[in-house]
């Protein structure tokens, strides 16, 4: 099998659950307990704060351990959004995750806030003059993904950023998506806040966090023991921040050559797709992109069906979002760039590792052109 979900979930690696042993055996102790055990996981703890600290360009204090991606996108948007206080108002764009447009929702159905969404341009691109337009007096939160994970989007966050902090206003992106490719940093892009999800980057599920300034007044989500400085209850993962701080290293340790190598297979990908399969086209922008991503539509097919092609000839993708898995809904991305919802569900996506080299590139391609070919004959 060649696995091309990595968007979805990536395989824990092997360092990062040697980092987490001694935190599931010996090491076992409850963090905020005075006693020896505890103190042992506690200095664990604060040792993979400071670790995830230094690669995200903030300090250890303004980390937050959640339990993923979904409950630090929650943690940043509801919590910023409640604690401060200009106005009931949110900016952000409508191919945001889930997890964020959901929050936004109900900020707006319990709370009375407004949502203003900002005009996507080519490939889901954001202008930050669209940001700047939408701003106002009583803007409490900018909220905009760093990059997309059905269409691999990466939106200029440095500007958008830049814009948002000169109007007085926090803004927070989703990194889960960019962290394990591109350099991600609380002060470095700008941002008040960021979320980061550990199973993306070959930590375990069930381990995030939300880097958030230490200057920012954040409403908890969570009550309880007041752990995290009062921003998080609940028990500390010290295993799971462990691993994720192992893989945050990792990936900041990783030679820029590897990027550039992941590159050069998604563009034989893409390349090779576009040629190969006629009808087909891109989805999301191709030059602001994820080095790793490649997703398209197949006009005239079914995407699940040349999934199951796919897989039948070893390879393994994903029609988009693995949290909507299960949906007959389109696309909620594809549907704000404009694709009608079938051709919508045509789509297929492909998220690349490390491993991947050219000659895999050919084999997907080839494997994409047969597949097609067959669901169409189908119909």
């Amino acid at each position: 099998m060649m696995y091309l979900d990595n968007a979805a979930t990536s395989p824990v690696r092997r360092e990062v659950l040697e980092a987490m042993w001694p935190y599931l055996t010996a090491d076992f102790g409850n963090p905020s307990s005075h006693h020896a055990v505890g103190e042992v996981a506690a200095r664990g703890l604060a040792a993979a704060r400071e670790t995830i600290a230094t690669a995200l360009d903030c300090r250890a204090a303004e980390i937050v351990f959640t339990s993923g991606g979904t409950e630090a996108n929650n943690l940043a948007v509801k919590g910023i959004a409640l604690a401060a206080p200009r106005g009931r108002h949110i900016v952000t764009t409508a191919i945001e995750h889930e997890a964020v447009l959901a929050s936004c929702d109900y900020l707006r159905r319990h709370h009375g806030f407004e949502v203003s969404l900002v005009q996507l341009g080519d490939g889901g691109l954001v202008d930050p003059g669209e940001v700047a337009a939408a701003l106002r007096p009583d803007t409490t939160l900018v909220t905009i993904m760093h990059a997309n994970n059905e269409i691999g989007t990466v939106q200029p966050i440095r500007a958008i950023a830049d814009i948002a902090r000169a109007a007085g206003v926090p803004i927070h992106t989703d990194a889960v998506q960019s962290a394990p490719w591109l350099e991600v940093g609380l002060r470095s892009l700008g941002v008040d806040a960021l979320s980061v999800s550990g199973h993306k980057l070959g930590a375990p599920k069930g381990i995030g966090l939300l880097a958030v300034r230490g200057s920012v007044p954040i409403e908890p989500v969570l009550h309880g023991g007041g752990q995290e400085r009062g921003r998080r209850s609940g028990t500390e993962n010290v295993a799971g921040a462990v691993g994720l701080a192992e893989a945050i290293r990792l990936r900041a340790s990783a030679s820029a050559s590897i990027g550039d190598a992941v590159r050069r297979s998604r563009d034989a990908i893409i390349d090779g797709v576009l040629g190969a399969v006629p009808g087909a086209f891109l989805t999301g922008h191709r030059d602001a992109r994820l080095p790793a991503h490649a997703s398209f539509c197949f006009p005239g097919t079914s995407g699940e069906a040349v999934l199951l092609e796919l897989e039948r000839r070893g390879i393994v993708s994903s029609s988009g979002s693995a949290c909507a898995a299960g949906s007959d809904d389109a696309s909620h991305v594809l549907v704000a760039l404009g694709i009608d919802d079938d051709t919508a569900r045509t789509a297929v996506r492909f998220t690349l590792d490390s491993t991947i080299v050219e000659a895999d590139a050919a084999r997907v391609v080839s494997a994409v052109a047969v597949a097609v070919a067959a669901v169409g004959s189908l119909r």
